[in-house]
């Protein structure tokens, strides 16, 4: 229970880090906000889904470029 806690406190953590670093010009905002978003997926639904769509996406664009992987 106390580590599930502490992932979703982390998770929040780092999507307010990420949106800060969107809107201030101190520091790179999708560095915070990715794995942020990674560790939310985990627990709500809707963020699931939106990370499956940006690696099929991903994956899609890779393989129009003719990448490996």
């Amino acid at each position: 229970m106390l580590g599930k806690a502490a992932r979703l406190g982390g998770g929040f953590l780092l999507v307010g880090l990420g949106v800060a670093g969107l809107i201030l010009p101190i520091m790179p905002g999708w560095v915070f906000l990715i794995p942020g978003l990674l560790i939310l997926s985990e627990f709500f639904p809707p963020l699931r889904r939106l990370v499956v769509w940006a690696k099929a996406k991903a994956k899609a664009a890779r393989e129009s470029a003719g990448g490996r992987g």
